[in-house]
């Protein structure tokens, strides 16, 4: 029995990876204020990362625009407007950026 999910072993599936949000291979880049105080927050959406290489990639973000921020169900959140500095850095990556939103 597996000590997670009580499940016998075989049919575990606490193990198994998580697939990550679906994507069309865009990233997109937005910024919301909704729900924050009016405090603007810069979004990242559909990177295709694994949660270890998505949590490494934000932190990146956030270094290379000197604020804070979080990565949360597989969205990239960084503390402030910094929309053209994010998608400066993710198309120096390689990545398909779209500017999202207004």
């Amino acid at each position: 029995m597996c000590p997670r999910c009580r499940q016998p072993v075989a049919g575990c599936r606490c193990s198994a990876t998580p697939a990550g949000p679906p994507s069309d291979g865009v990233v997109r880049v937005s910024i919301e204020t909704k729900g924050r105080a009016g405090e603007g927050v810069t979004l990242v959406r559909g990177v295709a990362l694994e949660a270890q290489a998505l949590a490494a990639l934000g932190k990146q973000l956030k270094a290379a625009c000197g604020a804070g921020g979080t990565v949360k169900d597989g969205v990239i959140e960084v503390q402030g407007d910094h929309r053209d500095r994010v998608i400066e850095v993710l198309k120096i990556q390689g990545f398909v950026v779209k500017r999202a939103g207004g």
